[in-house]
């Protein structure tokens, strides 16, 4: 399959791994991979957690969620569980998650603010929210720095961390939850270079 030389590149360079361990990912954690695309981080997260762990795989495209099913069974990922998610909302269990992986794919995300109030619940308490993408304008397939802190910062995060490393070919960010998640309507969209014009709706 086409994924398999791609995923081997990546681990040449040794990304998950390093991913993992800024995230500091350990045995029996639960962990969600959203935008899990062909799987190459719900496979190596299902090893990292072990088999007290669990991984929930989600994805908004109903083929790429057959897929990865079709390749959870194929593996016998035995702590994988798969789900379809939408646009503005990842469909998350509450209370549910230690880590919540965004890897390349949150410049993709047409309603940030939406899905990031309807996703900041899901997280258990000391839970972090990770992200891997690139330093370059959405409609290049990256998100400025600035803009994702502050879309962060809007619904009630704080950046906990920040590395730039060759072996992400971009950037880290890790997010815990500070206070009391705003009302909606308080939320303010952010104005910087990049912006995406999004709703704040949620």
């Amino acid at each position: 399959m086409n994924y398999v030389s791609t995923e081997q590149s990546r681990d040449d360079r040794r990304e998950a791994e390093t991913v993992m361990n800024l995230a500091d990912l350990r045995q029996g954690m639960t962990v969600a991979d959203i935008g899990a695309g062909e799987g190459y981080y719900t496979v190596r997260l299902s090893g990292r957690v072990g088999a007290s762990g669990r991984v929930l795989a989600q994805d908004i495209d109903e083929g790429v969620v057959q897929r990865l099913g079709n390749r959870v069974e194929r593996e016998r990922l035995e702590n994988v569980s798969i789900k379809l998610g939408r646009e503005d909302d990842p469909r998350l269990p509450e209370d549910s998650f230690d880590r919540i992986f965004l890897i390349h794919m949150y410049h993709e995300v047409s309603e940030p603010y939406a899905f990031l109030w309807r996703l900041r619940p899901a997280l258990r308490p000391n839970g972090r929210v990770i992200i891997v993408d690139v330093d370059r304008p959405t409609d290049r397939h990256g998100i400025d720095p600035r803009l994702l802190f502050c879309e962060f910062g809007q619904v009630g995060f704080r950046l906990v961390e920040f590395v730039r490393k060759p072996e992400l070919a971009g950037y880290y960010a890790q997010f815990e939850v500070v206070g009391n998640r705003p009302q909606p309507e308080k939320i303010e969209p952010c104005s910087q270079p990049g912006d995406r014009n999004d709703d704040v709706a949620a």
